[in-house]
């Protein structure tokens, strides 16, 4: 249904048509030109523990982003994940397929036991799609994303 590539330079105008109010609504609104220059760059250079990935449809169309990387958690090191769909590829069960190949990738590096997300608590359709995907809810909290933006989230946690 889904395949995952590793982010290249050429992804760009990908990060660009997920900067949108609507696709940012819940993450405290788009970021400026130089913010996501800046976050694609890091992409590219693979700048942190952890892989962005490219969701590809059957077609090989782009579909949107998926990755994971280092966050601590209440002292410990664990992965986060995080997913962006198109509008016009919602729905289709995308995101629950690219979650669980992530999944496999997050495992695979064999550093971390858990995989976690963190979706705003209005957030219905990532909250459901963390539930759908087997994650667990832990608890209902702050959590500061972006940088000085602070935002009530759920944390869910997936054994990996």
């Amino acid at each position: 249904m889904v395949s995952l590539r590793p982010w290249t330079a050429d992804d760009f105008s990908l990060l660009e048509q997920c900067n949108t109010a609507e696709m940012t609504a819940f993450l405290g609104g788009p970021e400026t030109p130089e913010q996501l220059i800046s976050r694609h760059q890091r992409y590219v250079e693979n700048a942190f523990a952890g892989q962005m990935y490219v969701i590809r449809t059957a077609d090989g169309d782009p579909a949107g982003s998926i990755g994971y990387w280092e966050h601590e958690e209440n002292g410990d090191a664990v992965w986060e994940t995080g997913w962006a769909i198109l509008p016009e590829h919602q729905g289709k069960g995308l995101a629950t397929a690219a979650i669980a190949e992530v999944t496999k990738a997050a495992a695979a590096e064999g550093s971390h036991r858990t995989l976690h997300a963190y979706p705003g608590v209005d957030n219905g359709a990532s909250n459901a799609l963390c539930r759908k995907a087997g994650f667990t809810l832990l608890e209902a909290r702050e959590f500061e994303y972006p940088k000085g933006h602070w935002m009530r989230c759920n944390d869910w946690s997936l054994d990996l």
